[in-house]
């Protein structure tokens, strides 16, 4: 009966050899690393190009429609005389604001440093301030409320995540951002239902939202051709074709028909 524990103790210790039991482990060749990404080239200013314009309305000019703030007096105390939509605003000179222009197409492919600077979006009045604000992905929207009453804060992107927060009278500001190129996203307030902005998020640093005078403004362009499109709430997209050479500087106009 001993004989057989050992030779069965020496056949174990035999099988456990043929299978690399005491032996150090197999070594495992360790993953490919993949090359860190290149830093983008800097923009070469000697040659940037510029491309400005101004955004014409055509027709009759419509009548800012009146807001109705009855329902909370702490937003109709705000105003002296009663709060019109910005919807549509046509200035002195014919031309419209709050329409975001950028370049749609034909930047070459790269990554553009995100600005480390805010763009604020305030709620003053009840209403949003700016109307139309435009934005790098993933930069910081720095969001206020000036009022001394509660807003909610709701964005309902297409592409990104929507979110929805409250925000106290004269409460701490809020920081967000959107990760993901999308143009126009609407953001109401729930508590206040006349209340809307627009956020457009842009992969690039090439666009403008015009303001008093339906003037914009996109520096620092690479010579090449492009696509210049401009978005306005109401009236749409328009799209124009440019091409500029190096230290060139080239006029594109709009024109929205009421």
């Amino acid at each position: 009966m001993r004989k057989t524990l050992i030779a069965v103790g020496v056949a174990s210790v035999l099988a456990l050899a043929g299978c690399g039991g005491g032996s150090e482990p197999a070594k495992t060749e360790a993953p490919a690393q993949k090359p860190a990404a290149a830093a983008s080239a800097p923009a070469d200013d000697a040659n940037a190009a510029t491309v400005t314009g101004k955004v014409a309305f055509t027709g009759e000019k419509p009548s800012p429609k009146t807001l109705s703030m009855e329902a909370t007096p702490a937003c109709a105390r705000a105003h002296s005389t009663p709060a019109k939509s910005e919807e549509v605003i046509v200035n002195g000179n014919g031309t419209l604001s709050n329409t975001l222009v950028w370049v749609k197409a034909g930047l070459p492919a790269k990554e553009w440093p995100t600005p480390s600077t805010a763009v604020k979006l305030d709620q003053k009045g009840c209403v949003y301030s700016p109307h139309v604000i435009a934005v790098m992905a993933n930069q910081n929207i720095e969001v206020t409320n000036s009022d001394p009453t509660n807003h909610n804060i709701h964005p309902l992107p297409k592409t990104n995540r929507e979110w929805n927060e409250s925000q106290p009278p004269n409460g701490e500001a809020k920081m967000k951002q959107f990760p993901r190129e999308e143009i126009m996203i609407p953001v109401k307030c729930n508590v206040h239902p006349w209340m809307r902005s627009y956020v457009s998020v842009v992969g690039h640093p090439f666009f403008a939202v015009t303001g008093d005078d339906g003037s914009f403004s996109i520096k620092g362009l690479p010579p090449g051709d492009y696509t210049i499109e401009a978005v306005h709430e109401k009236y749409g997209a328009k799209e124009m074709k440019v091409t500029v050479g190096a230290k060139e500087s080239k006029a594109v106009d709009f024109s929205f028909a009421g």
